[in-house]
């Protein structure tokens, strides 16, 4: 299911992640779900569509900004 806006995101990315790292995960899990709406176009077809569009989220946020020692997110 896409999320049309930030307060949709799941409680632990908006608990956890600044303002600006939630909508590049808002972003990257949409344009996943489009991506790899069929199972022939994912790298490991078993998985399903929402595995796949959080690892993609997740990866776009963690080329931007980095979790710290004390558990924060920090823009890189």
């Amino acid at each position: 299911m896409p999320y049309k806006s930030l307060h949709d995101l799941p409680e632990a990315v908006k608990k956890h992640l600044p303002l600006h790292a939630q909508e590049i995960y808002k972003e990257a899990f949409n344009h996943a779900e489009v991506q790899y709406c069929h199972p022939e176009k994912r790298r490991n077809p078993q998985e399903s569509l929402d595995q796949v569009c959080h690892k993609v989220a997740w990866s776009a946020v963690e080329k931007k900004y980095t979790k710290t020692a004390t558990g924060q997110w920090e823009r890189k």
